[in-house]
């Protein structure tokens, strides 16, 4: 029965993405032609994420890091020496538009501290290269819809490092959804949450974060809610706590308990948290069956179990799978089963303005 369900699941899975995107396919089989254009890509911002894409990208089968932006000389120089990059293609903040001069970078990714991100998507826009930013896109969405009408304006593709929605698991959860094996689904509940450390660190900076946990991993149940009930939230209601009101200060929410309410009646109840360990749970109810996944949005191995068996497909390192299909999306207009488009990022950032007014308000938000 085990080997069946993992056999159903694969399946599945590779019908799902080759409808969805035909260049897409079961990460673990996944090849490239040798028409296949190589998204040549910059890293900006060369903390621990950007460490870790970095990484990732040694497995990737069409993405490379080609180039660098950063402030800190010490670190461009450490990775050219890691990575084999040239001179050519590093930078700083101060003087990365040059990249429109350089044909050997496609895109660059940004990484660094939320409230950044918005100039820095725009000035690269500008520089005629694609470009994938780091979620939370932005600090709000009137930042975030500008960075979209920015790219729009230079003509060049603005994408979200939305990782989770090219994991195989999440993938095989909305299928069952979509197929109706779920029957009918009401309830979505997302836990996002970690005991934050060093309190000085950008992200308890409300004017580098723009907030504090909801910011940072709350963003990840509200993803989660709007791809795994497939519809768009139409209110939310929200309560704050805090324990702690001097590492997480004014600007900065240290828990936050909030509620969704979608067109079909379903409903969401999730906690954003920087005060407790071991949150990392989405599970969703309907009438025929469940899914419950933990951990949901980890780097992995993503677990889950659901009504009619386990959750089990392959791990295969997030930003890897993420940045292949990324390529597919730039080059070849593949179309994602969950988008990851800069629309998409605002979304999120809608939805979390409405968090923060009820949290003020203690209201219902509308979001129609």
């Amino acid at each position: 029965m085990k080997s069946r369900r993992i056999f159903l699941q694969k399946a599945s899975l590779s019908a799902l993405a080759f409808t969805a995107l035909p260049a897409f396919s079961n990460a673990k089989n996944f090849t490239v032609r040798k028409e296949d254009k190589i998204l040549r890509v910059a890293i900006m911002g060369l903390g621990s994420y950007g460490t870790r894409v970095a990484e990732a990208m040694k497995e990737s089968k069409r993405a490379r890091l080609v180039g660098v932006i950063s402030g800190t000389p010490s670190k461009v120089t450490d990775w050219q020496s890691k990575y084999g990059i040239p001179d050519k293609n590093c930078y700083n903040y101060e003087n990365f538009d040059q990249i429109k001069d350089n044909p050997d970078i496609d895109a660059v990714y940004v990484i660094t501290p939320n409230a950044l991100h918005k100039d820095q998507v725009i000035r690269v826009a500008k520089a005629g290269k694609h470009v994938i930013c780091e979620k939370p896109m932005a600090i709000n969405a009137k930042d975030g819809q500008a960075m979209v009408d920015a790219c729009k304006a230079a003509g060049v593709q603005l994408l979200i490092g939305y990782r989770m929605h090219f994991e195989a698991n999440t993938l095989e959860a909305i299928r069952m959804r979509k197929s109706g094996e779920l029957g009918e689904v009401k309830f979505f509940q997302g836990l996002s949450g970690f005991v934050i450390g060093d309190p000085t660190q950008w992200r308890l900076n409300p004017k580098l974060s723009g907030g504090g946990a909801m910011m940072d991993i709350g963003i990840y149940s509200i993803n989660g809610a709007r791809y795994m009930l497939g519809e768009e939230p139409i209110w939310v209601t929200a309560q704050e706590t805090k324990t702690d009101p001097v590492k997480f200060k004014e600007g900065i929410d240290e828990t936050i308990q909030f509620q969704m309410g979608f067109p079909s009646g379903a409903v969401a109840s999730c906690l954003s948290t920087y005060a407790m360990n071991g949150l990392d749970k989405f599970f969703l109810n309907g009438s025929k069956g469940w899914v419950e996944m933990q951990p949901s949005t980890g780097y992995g191995p993503i677990k889950g179990t659901t009504s009619i068996g386990p959750l089990e497909l392959p791990h295969v390192t997030h930003q890897a799978v993420q940045m292949d299909r990324m390529a597919a999306i730039l080059f070849d207009g593949a179309k994602p089963e969950v988008p990851v488009n800069g629309e998409e990022g605002v979304k999120d950032m809608k939805i979390i303005d409405a968090i923060f007014a009820a949290v003020k308000s203690g209201k219902r938000v509308s979001l129609t």
